[in-house]
């Protein structure tokens, strides 16, 4: 008979949690166990990473893709550090004075150990010069020649002035020596004329003394020009003499100094143009420094030591000697300045000043020869800093720039350093989402960072995957120096990890997720004086992040409990129907039940989606509707246009939906009211359908199913009561264990279904019925009633129609 109900039986037990046997996993506690790579699982992520570091082409930068946190950092770390630490110790860099051009600092490449070396034999240079040179400078030869150049400038100032004197006495007029400079007065019996006498002389005499005193004004003038000339040869003299002799001592301690890196021919070019630079400015040692003056405190500290010896410092950028192969650098800060480095200022009298001794590293300095890492997400919001660090890719060498100078609001002078040769490989860390905003926006990433290494977040649960998924959190609690983990917590936490992916048969790989839940399990292995984290720990630390961040799952269901929204657990309805929707505040999912409606009458073929009309349902939950839309059409009433007026809502629904997992739901509801046969409000239905009316896969199944028993359970656990779900999703099962518990003893039940007609059967008792050889569907069956309505449906609008339009001919 076609009314009798095809017995749909509920889910087993067994299939609702996929059991961990803790006596399957061979081991006592986590400490009998090798702790195993982070790598765990992401072959094909591992295999990019080694492409990418053992490729020395240009452009083969690495971009790791992984929602954050998932660990990937500290796999990607751990990875990096054994790579680097098997590389050649890159050569070391330091910034020296150009002694040319000072705003261009050049930058020296050195050996591993050699920069802190250089540094300390310059030091140990300028210490001995400005011993030993002073000491040239005190002999009494050397006074007697420095007395010889100065009396001989002496003589030739003092004979040019005495010639001039001669002439003018010659002619009665003297020199004198005045506070605005030199002046010619007339004489007689040597004594000046005064002015009152001179005007009494008669014209020819005082226009002929005129004539002389301006001759002679040119005459000193010519001798005041020469003074300058006389003083330049004085004091070039006298370089010459103090070049003489400090030629050899400089020499000598320079060959001393460059005898130490005889090797290495930056150095060795540098400290020529040293020694010339010393010889032409001995003069410095023979200064007193004053108060600015202190004693050098300690070795790698150029700031303590005499100003005036600065020009000869060495400005170490990067030392390599205290480490063992390349660096892996973690650059959490990625700034401009922070990247590429930076030039610094000092405040002087007012002025902003700076030298190549205020040249600061970046971090591509540090990584230069080895790798660098930098969150793609925190790059792409600093300014100017994306874009400089493309630049650098491109030209292979770290250029300084100022953020400042880019905007136009550089106005203090700065320095150009000589650029450093750039030999890294950047590592990028971000979501799947920024790479595909930066391959499709940007020309230039695709590029420069042509590997990416894309990460999983869960693996297949085989039986040799959770042995090396225990052996990680081996590897975890050795590196967060935590209490073992015993194999019945270990069991239960591979279980949690399971759910967490969403999947029976699979194993989450976030790595962060399992730190936490190992570091909180271990606190309450503390707490209870355990000396291994148990099942009860790990139980605990799971149940205790819920109970943190539950409040407001608490309120809805209160909200439910008290009839504030309104949920039906028992009884049956006509085009009603319990929907299931998964909600998520602060990273915490939760189940929510929702009732669903459906009001039918006569009407043109118009279903109308209230949800949408009103502009809360989003494009997949309207896609969802359009398709019920379609399955009426193909389903009912082939013969007749479709004459059905619909509306859908979900109940106290006040902000946006999307998705298409409740469609189900809106069909059974839509059924319900075209056959007016009612609904069991005892189950709740999940599932997306096709136009086929199969009934699909959904995601957040397991708090779904968890949501509705949990109101049943606030009320009453009748037995009744159960959830329906897409046959598909058996796989991802992972409930509770007081949902499993409540199973097994009878009082709730999850059914799993193919299709709409088997849904159907379990809501309303009734089979839906198929067509037989005429087409039709059997009288008994809900079908039958749907198609029935749908045809008066039809015949009404027809009569309406009719109607209508004789009245209009009448008229």
């Amino acid at each position: 008979m076609v009314g009798q109900v095809k017995e749909i039986q509920p889910l087993s037990a067994l299939t609702l949690r996929q059991r961990c046997d803790p006596l399957q996993l061979g081991f006592e506690t986590t400490a009998d166990l090798q702790p195993t790579d982070r790598l765990m699982g992401q072959q094909r992520a591992a295999d990019a990473m080694h492409f990418a570091v053992a490729m020395q082409r240009s452009g083969y930068n690495l971009y790791v893709i992984g929602e954050r946190g998932f660990g990937h950092q500290a796999s990607v770390k751990q990875f990096l550090e054994q790579v680097a630490g098997a590389k050649e110790t890159p050569d070391e860099w330091v910034y020296v004075n150009n002694f040319e051009v000072s705003r261009n600092p050049k930058a020296l490449r050195l050996p591993p150990g050699n920069a802190m070396r250089f540094r300390e034999a310059m030091e140990e240079l300028i210490d001995d010069l400005k011993i030993a040179l002073p000491s040239l400078f005190e002999t009494e030869d050397y006074r007697n020649r420095l007395r010889a150049i100065n009396d001989e400038a002496k003589e030739q100032q003092e004979q040019a002035f005495e010639i001039l004197r001669s002439k003018a006495g010659a002619e009665n007029i003297a020199i004198l020596r005045t506070p605005m400079g030199f002046a010619f007065a007339p004489t007689k019996d040597d004594k000046v004329i005064e002015p009152e006498v001179f005007n009494t002389l008669d014209k020819a005499e005082r226009e002929r003394i005129e004539g002389v005193i301006e001759t002679l004004q040119h005459e000193l003038e010519t001798v005041l020009r020469n003074m300058p000339v006389i003083e330049k040869q004085r004091r070039d003299s006298t370089r010459s003499l103090n070049a003489e002799l400090a030629s050899s001592t400089v020499s000598t301690s320079v060959a001393t100094t460059a005898a130490q890196f005889e090797e290495i021919a930056p150095v060795l070019d540098f400290l020529k143009s040293v020694e010339a630079d010393l010889v032409r400015n001995v003069g410095l040692f023979l200064q007193d420094g004053g108060d600015e003056k202190v004693e050098l405190l300690h070795r790698g500290g150029p700031e303590s030591r005499d100003p005036r010896f600065r020009r000869y410092g060495v400005n170490v950028q990067v030392a390599n000697g205290d480490i063992q192969g390349a660096a892996a650098v973690f650059e959490d800060h990625p700034t401009l300045g922070n990247l590429l480095g930076r030039v610094e200022h000092l405040s002087q009298m007012g002025t902003l000043v700076t030298d190549f001794m205020l040249i600061k590293p970046g971090a591509l300095h540090k990584a230069n020869g080895g790798f660098i890492v930098i969150e793609a997400r925190k790059i792409l919001t600093e300014p100017f800093a994306w874009e400089a660090l493309k630049r650098t890719l491109r030209g292979n060498s770290i250029r300084i720039e100022s953020a400042a100078e880019q905007i136009g609001f550089a106005t203090t002078v700065t320095l150009d350093p000589e650029p450093v040769p750039l030999d890294v490989k950047v590592v990028l860390i971000g979501e799947r989402r920024l790479y595909d905003l930066l391959v499709h926006l940007d020309p230039e990433f695709g590029e420069l960072f042509k590997v990416e290494a894309d990460f999983e977040d869960r693996w297949a649960r085989t039986s040799q995957n959770e042995e090396q998924t225990v052996r990680l959190f081996s590897s975890i609690i050795v590196d967060e120096d935590l209490r073992p983990l015993d194999a019945a917590g270990a069991a239960l936490l591979l279980e949690e990890i399971s759910r967490y992916a969403d999947d029976a048969e699979r194993l989450s790989l976030h790595i962060g997720y399992i730190t936490d839940l190992l570091r909180e399990a271990d606190f309450w292995a503390g707490d209870a004086d355990r000396k291994a984290i148990t099942a009860a720990d790990v139980e605990r630390a799971i149940k205790s992040r819920i109970g943190r961040k539950d409040r407001i799952r608490q309120r809805v269901y209160e909200a439910i409990d008290r009839k504030t929204l309104l949920i039906d657990t028992e009884d049956t309805a006509i085009g009603q129907v319990n929907g299931l929707s998964v909600t998520g505040i602060g990273g915490f999912m939760f189940g929510k039940p929702s009732r669903i409606t459906a009001r039918v009458r006569m009407g043109a073929g118009k279903l109308i989606d209230i949800e949408r009309e009103v502009e809360l349902g989003g494009p997949l939950h309207s896609k969802g509707v359009m398709i019920l839309t379609s399955y009426l059409n193909a389903n009912f009433a082939l013969d007749r246009p479709l004459s059905l007026w619909a509306s859908l809502v979900f109940e106290q629904s006040y902000g946006g939906i999307d998705g298409d997992s409740a469609s189900s739901a809106e069909l059974y509801a839509l059924l319900s009211a075209l056959s007016e046969v009612p609904v069991r409000q005892s189950l709740a239905v999940t599932g997306s359908v096709n136009q086929l009316g199969q009934i699909q896969a959904i995601g957040g199944v397991n708090e779904k199913i968890e949501g509705f028993f949990d109101i049943c359970k606030m009320r009453v656990l009748t037995g009744d009561q159960g959830v329906l779900i897409p046959e598909s999703n058996i796989k991802h099962l992972m409930l509770r264990q007081d949902v499993v518990d409540a199973v097994v003893d009878g009082k709730f039940s999850v059914f799993a279904v193919r299709t709409v007609e088997e849904g159907l059967a379990i809501l309303t008792g009734m089979q839906a019925g198929k067509r037989d050889s005429t087409g039709k569907y059997p009288a008994d069956s809900l079908y039958s009633r749907v198609e029935l309505r749908l045809q008066k449906f039809a015949e009404a609008r027809r009569a309406y129609a009719e109607r209508n339009q004789g009245e209009k001919t009448d008229d």
